[in-house]
């Protein structure tokens, strides 16, 4: 549904803003919109939207498999009434005659063509709490774009942010809050029911604990704060239902990107971030980790459906469920990383392992026990500097590629539906072919530490498949690349580089790692043939994904949480103030 902007009154001071379906009316001095993160809502619509009819598809073929088995039941159950009747009414019915068969017969054959009729399937709808709305752009678009959503909670601490809210939710056809029952939908003047965007001003953790008994509970949570979503996470994941989305956004990427503040970092996430040029990678990750052992304390485990590293943020999408094995599991998707200062080389120290026992009689039973370690000595194996040590964080899978893939052919579908599509398809078909390894690389980084000539992103990418190894690119940096090579086969590589583009060893000091480097050894000598399979085909799409910064591009100044009226009196104060004296 769309709103015709001509008939929307802009009030003096204010000025309209419309993105995709919605429009909404922005005082600078009210809340807080950032047009850059428009990227952002698209992704979030169209995640959501595959989310929901994944779970209604879902639902619908458990009701009509349950529909089908209490049918069956029936059947059996009637036949064998009509059975057990002819012979009760022989042996132990005195009086009764066996000429009642017949009767029986007919009645219940009538009433098994009525059981045996099709019911209609209601589709699944489902309640989004938006624990942080300013505007309430975000929460409108849910509400008007996602077909599956029956109500939107709107939340925001500031009264001028909810004062907003109110205001945009009617100048885009919703009823006002409290004009309509909180369990139905809004029946607007053209016969469409729309799905009832509930305002509450107040605290979001308080909001959402509330929502933590399980008759209680949401389906979808977004938390998109002004910097770090820690606050709220223990909050999220005990008000979602099981198998419900939780969606978060961070924006402090100078905690959890960069060494520049461990301990916030590690009082926000509970863990240490990394210095390397994966710090991108290593941010998803630490939020991942604190998601997983925030949800593992209530019984709960998260899967992770398309986790992006974007801009100046973060933005994760993860299935909540409830299971004490997978629970279990959790130890063993997360660890801790040695980091080299030098060469940024990167070992993996599991928290723990999962060892599978089959008995005798063919169960299966898992036994969960401490990892061994620490996988390597106090020096880096390749360049000998020192390490660093970061996390604990989460190694799972990043993606979900079916889920991933879903979205890629929804959006595909819907491109008039989205004002960020071109971007939206690079990114997600990245993420979609993303390999399930840690963390990227860049050409131009590893040289630097050979002091040598950079080899073309296509001549890394042959030499790795020439070697037998996988390779994708990664959504997170502009000409970066995953692979399932080592760091000594990838560093082969190089030194095979090397001896057809010689370094000056005059430049290069005798202290340096280089030398160290580039002394071993190589195991195997590189192919530099083009390969086939190369990343070529896919420059297009690295040109929409990798696309320049905009105008505007980085975070917003924090809105202003004053009330309306204070805000007036505070102006008209200081306009009515005596001059100042010099």
């Amino acid at each position: 549904m769309s709103t015709n902007v001509a008939s929307i009154e802009i009030p003096d001071g204010m000025r309209l803003h419309t993105e995709n379906t919605s429009n909404i009316l922005l005082d600078a001095n009210e809340a807080f919109l950032n047009p850059v993160q428009e990227f952002n809502r698209d992704m979030s619509v169209a995640c959501i939207t595959v989310w929901s009819e994944e779970l209604n598809r879902t639902k619908e073929e458990r009701w009509r498999k349950a529909q089908e088995r209490k049918v069956d039941q029936k059947r059996v159950l009637k036949k064998a009434k009509i059975d057990g009747t002819s012979v009760n009414s022989k042996a132990d019915t005195p009086g009764t005659s066996t000429d009642s068969a017949p009767s029986e017969l007919t009645s219940t054959g009538t009433e098994e063509a009525t059981t045996t009729q099709v019911r209609e399937y209601k589709p699944n709808k489902f309640t989004l709490l938006e624990a942080l709305s300013a505007t309430g752009l975000r929460s409108i678009r849910y509400a008007k774009e996602i077909p599956l959503i029956k109500r939107v909670i709107a939340n925001d601490l500031s009264p001028g942010a909810v004062e907003a809210m109110k205001r945009n939710i009617a100048i885009n056809g919703f009823a006002l809050p409290g004009t309509s029952s909180q369990s139905e939908s809004v029946e607007t003047s053209s016969d469409v029911s729309l799905p009832l965007v509930e305002v509450n001003e107040g605290d979001a953790c308080s909001l959402m604990y509330s929502h933590r008994e399980e008759r209680k509970r949401v389906d979808v949570v977004d938390l998109d704060p002004y910097g770090t979503a820690a606050p709220f996470i223990d909050a999220a994941v005990q008000c979602i239902s099981d198998g419900g989305l939780l969606c978060v956004t961070c924006t402090d990427l100078s905690v959890l990107a960069t060494t520049n503040f461990p301990e916030k970092c590690f009082s926000n996430y509970g863990g240490i971030p990394v210095k390397a040029e994966y710090c991108h990678e290593a941010a998803l990750r630490l939020l991942l980790h604190t998601l997983s052992t925030s949800a593992s304390r209530y019984g709960r485990y998260i899967e992770p459906l398309l986790s992006l590293s974007i801009d100046f943020y973060v933005r994760v999408f993860v299935r909540i469920q409830t299971s004490p094995i997978e629970v279990k599991k959790s130890l063993a998707k997360n660890s801790i990383f040695y980091i080299c200062a030098t060469c940024q080389s990167h070992y993996e120290q599991p928290l723990g392992k999962m060892v599978m026992k089959t008995s005798e009689s063919g169960n299966v039973n898992l036994n969960f026990k401490t990892s061994a370690g620490p996988p390597v000595s106090e020096k880096c194996p390749e360049c000998k500097s020192n390490l660093h040590l970061a996390g604990p964080m989460w190694s799972g899978a990043l993606h979900d590629v079916n889920f991933v893939t879903k979205v890629v052919e929804h959006v595909g579908k819907k491109e008039d539906h989205y004002g960020t599509v071109s971007r939206m398809k690079g990114m997600l078909t990245v993420a979609k072919e993303e390999l399930n390894t840690h963390f990227y690389f860049t050409p131009s980084r590893i040289a630097s530490f050979f002091h040598c000539e950079t080899p073309s992103l296509d001549e890394v990418a042959s030499a790795l498949l020439n070697g037998g190894h996988k390779v994708s690119r990664s959504h997170a940096c502009p000409g970066s690349l995953k692979t399932t090579a080592s760091h000594r086969q990838l560093h082969d590589i190089y030194r095979s580089w090397i001896k057809i583009h010689p370094v000056k060893m005059e430049n290069i000091s005798e202290t340096s790692p280089a030398r160290r480097l580039l002394a071993i050894e190589n195991l195997d000598e590189a192919d530099f043939t083009p390969h086939p399979e190369t990343l070529g085909a896919l420059e297009k799409i690295r040109l929409v994904r990798y696309q320049e910064n905009p105008r505007g591009w980085g975070p917003g100044k924090k809105a202003n949480t004053a009330k309306p009226e204070l805000k007036r009196k505070r102006t008209s104060e200081v306009l009515d103030a005596p001059p100042a004296k010099h």
